[in-house]
């Protein structure tokens, strides 16, 4: 596996995606019966010669603790075009939602499954670090389409946790 799909996080680096996903497991199995929230999210920021990107895979038990990591590439030039940098962005985070594959769901919904009545319940989405106000609104549309094309939910600023505080956290 290439370096640009390894993970890391304050505790573990060089984390593949299936030690990343046996994570998102373990940690949903400590509390099966709660409310969960999978969300990707990138941001970028942009460096003299190079512009980081730095992706978020979080896992939130909400009202109760979260796990994540991160993954980060450096494209060796300023990126300055907010159309490109978005783009980047977004396509980074259809990447790792890609790696969640049915099979995948399917051991996270048979870890909550039987606490459904206890409310147990799984959401999955990207957050896009996109928002209503400023230069990138006019791209709010182009972009949460290519989320929803793929059947997955779009979260924009102020929603978007993943990349606007989580990721971004570590672009600078």
């Amino acid at each position: 596996m290439s370096d640009r799909m390894l993970f890391e996080n304050i505790t573990e680096n060089n984390m593949t995606f299936e030690r990343v996903f046996s994570k998102i497991l373990r940690f949903m199995e400590l509390e099966p019966s709660a409310v969960y929230h999978l969300s990707i999210g990138t941001d970028s920021q942009v460096h003299p010669n190079e512009t980081r990107f730095v992706s978020a895979i979080h896992i939130h038990r909400v009202g109760r603790g979260a796990w994540g990591c991160l993954r980060q590439i450096i494209m060796p030039r300023e990126i300055r075009s907010i159309r490109e940098k978005i783009s980047l962005e977004t396509a980074y985070s259809q990447e790792l939602a890609s790696l969640f594959t049915s099979e995948h769901f399917d051991e996270m919904t048979d870890i909550l499954v039987p606490y459904a009545d206890e409310g147990a319940d799984l959401r999955f989405g990207i957050h896009l670090d996109i928002g209503r106000k400023g230069v990138t609104k006019d791209l709010i549309q182009e972009m949460t389409s290519r989320i929803k094309s793929m059947g997955i939910e779009a979260k924009i600023k102020p929603d978007s946790y993943a990349a606007s505080s989580y990721a971004n956290r570590y672009t600078k």
